[in-house]
């Protein structure tokens, strides 16, 4: 099941690399910071990126999620990201591209100032603090880095579906063990009738 989370401005940090109108730096996520996803609230913790980061995952950077709009990628260098004590730092190496220079118009003049990751979770907790739900992610495996237009407002129904979506999942694993455990059944029944 994969997830995207959108930080604004203000979380993110969003900016040219010391002037520099081809390259753009930012934390894609931050660590620690609680966020009210509607249904409960999600917290991604320091470390949650290092195992993606030490496999090498081939991660692309691209604009709004959209794999036709892309920017640069990890594998071949113009996407560079590294862990630190605040979150996903990423910079992304601009190609010469007309799209590439439109978007870094638009983020000079500030119409965008949003990053995003999208992932999949590893591994993760939950916690019940007063009655609200907290969602510890420990650990993912990131997809994509997004300059984005619109970050997620928390009570999105992108949370919402996000949430049933992970309930169908759990159920439909439900229905595939018992399924492999009726075919086991007819197994063992065929294997002791011949």
């Amino acid at each position: 099941m994969s997830e995207r989370r959108d930080l604004g401005f203000e979380s993110a940090e969003f900016r040219f690399a010391d002037g520099d109108k081809r390259t753009l730096e930012g934390y894609a996520s931050i660590y620690g910071v609680s966020y009210d996803l509607g249904r409960f609230d999600e917290v991604v913790e320091a470390g949650a990126f290092s195992r993606a980061l030490t496999e090498e995952q081939d991660v692309r950077a691209l604009i709004d999620h959209d794999p036709a709009r892309i920017i640069g990628r990890s594998k071949n260098g113009t996407l560079e990201m590294r862990e630190d004590n605040k979150g996903l730092f990423t910079r992304i190496h601009l190609p010469d591209t007309q799209e590439a220079r439109d978007l870094a118009t638009l983020v000079q003049r500030g119409d965008l100032d949003a990053m995003s990751f999208g992932f999949t979770v590893k591994s993760d907790r939950w916690e019940n603090n007063e009655g609200r739900n907290t969602r510890y992610i420990s650990d993912v495996d990131i997809f994509d880095i997004s300059v984005v237009a619109f970050p997620a407002s928390p009570t999105t129904s992108v949370a919402l579906r996000s949430m049933e979506a992970a309930e169908a999942e759990i159920e439909a694993d439900h229905r595939r063990r018992r399924f492999s455990l009726m075919l086991l059944g007819l197994r063992v029944n065929t294997w002791r009738k011949s």
